[in-house]
């Protein structure tokens, strides 16, 4: 579904919702100059340093003295350039195998996979580099920089528009170059003589006038996004021109969107000639005014299980100081500006969230509501489909015996079961397609409460 999100009516909402509370907890520091950080399944994460640097950060705060990459003499670093992003392919316990985003001396984008070393965990092996992907890059700035792999096992890569200003020669509207799009590729095979295949359903797999490596475009500079693994939604923060600041969010499963850049600037008209019907593009569900100074920076949804306040929220930043949530009724509150110049963010092995400080440091994400021992077990509970059409499964962290009830937006019950173990299903196929509310109950009387969309 492609929708316009209006700013004041964005302003409206911020005006009428009750505001989370989020504030910084202090949790390493020392490093030079980080980007992002990532978890490998383990209680470790890894910080990666714009030069060309990835540490191992341990879960006391401590930093391993050797690093796990260094590849400083491969990367240009400079400007927006620089060792970008970082990701770990899906069965990494068991071949060992991550994946990086870097400018190289050339400044090009460089996609490339390393290993980790056979006798130590904690440090790759610098010399195991295999070449994936090189774009050109024919200006120095908008770079695009996360990669992630989505549920679908393939890896997504951001890129920006080739830089400069206002995207002169329509980069991001143009499908025959990888400049200022969303690209999606199978890295576990390889065909058409890449080291790398294209998935079947990428949407211009077989169109002379589009590259198969495509699958979404109309972007600036993605910088940072997120895959939100519950719900599959991919979360985009693109980087404005000189106007507006947007927070894009669309099924991971949408093929083909055309976020709209160069046509607009998050819902502005900017440069409109030759551009599609506005019907055609989908616009951010949230954006803000450019100070002059900031850059907005794509975050997560929170489904760490110690803060009740930021359960399905999105926590996102502008490079500028700001701290800005979406709710999940897509609510847009501006936390307030805080004392860093932020860059990306990250989660540990328990869905935990921390933010980066390219001056140096890594802190905690920490929301106003604590959970209790019982809030813990319900907080992370997970139901899956969503949407369902006939059976949904419910499963909580630990919590024991718990009650499902579902209501519809007028708070009827429509269905309701008692589930004796920490999962169990409940049967949602006679129920009309809609929007509902599912709660879960302990004895104790801890509730949680999340929404379902029944096809």
């Amino acid at each position: 579904m492609k929708k316009l999100i209006l700013p004041l009516v964005l302003l409206l909402l911020c005006a009428t919702v009750n505001a989370q509370t989020v504030s910084l907890d202090p949790f390493a520091d020392g490093f030079t100059g980080p980007v992002a950080i990532k978890n490998a399944g383990d209680d470790r994460l890894f910080v990666v340093e714009q030069r060309g640097v990835i540490k191992v950060l341990n879960s006391d705060g401590t930093t391993n003295t050797t690093p796990f990459l260094d590849i400083q003499a491969d990367v240009n670093g400079s400007g927006e350039r620089g060792l970008l992003g970082l990701a770990f392919h899906p069965d990494y316990t068991t071949n060992g195998f991550f994946y990086v985003h870097y400018s190289d001396n050339s400044g090009d984008t460089q996609i490339s996979r390393f290993s980790v070393s056979t006798g130590d965990a904690n440090v790759a092996d610098p010399t195991s580099e295999f070449m994936i992907l090189n774009v050109n890059q024919p200006q120095s700035n908008h770079n695009g920089g996360t990669i992630a792999f989505g549920t679908d096992g393939y890896l997504y890569i951001a890129l920006g528009d080739g830089g400069g200003g206002g995207d002169t020669s329509n980069n991001a509207q143009n499908l025959t170059l990888l400049l200022g799009k969303l690209l999606r590729i199978d890295i576990d095979n390889t065909s058409g003589g890449n080291n790398y295949a294209i998935p079947a359903d990428n949407p211009f797999v077989g169109d002379p006038n589009g590259r198969d490596e495509i699958w979404a475009y109309g972007l600036r500079n993605p910088f940072r996004f997120s895959i939100d693994e519950q719900t599959n939604m991919i979360w985009i923060g693109d980087v404005g021109q000189n106007a507006v600041e947007e927070v894009n969010r669309v099924p991971l499963t949408e093929a083909g969107i055309n976020y709209g850049w160069r046509c607009y600037e998050g819902s502005d008209p900017f440069n409109t000639s030759n551009c599609p019907d506005p019907s055609e593009l989908t616009f951010p569900v949230a954006e803000y005014p450019w100070n002059g100074g900031g850059s907005v920076i794509g975050g997560f949804v929170y489904r760490g299980s110690t803060y009740l306040d930021l359960q399905d929220v999105y926590v996102f930043a502008d490079i500028d100081g700001m701290i800005g949530t979406v709710d999940d009724a897509l609510n847009f509150i501006d936390q307030g500006d805080f004392p860093g110049t932020w860059v990306g963010f990250g989660e540990d092995v328990n869905n935990e969230l921390y933010i980066v400080n390219i001056g140096g440091s890594i802190l905690r994400v920490q929301g106003d509501e604590i959970a209790s021992i019982d809030d813990n077990a319900l907080a992370a509970f997970t139901m899956v489909p969503n949407p369902a059409s006939s059976q949904l499964t419910i499963r909580t962290a630990s919590a024991q015996n718990f009650s499902v009830s579902i209501a519809d937006l007028n708070g009827r019950i429509v269905a309701e079961n008692t589930i004796n173990s920490n999962r169990g299903t409940i049967d949602v196929a006679a129920i009309s397609s809609g929007l509902y509310l599912v709660s879960i109950s302990t004895e104790s009387g801890a509730t949680n409460t999340k929404k379902l969309v029944i096809n």
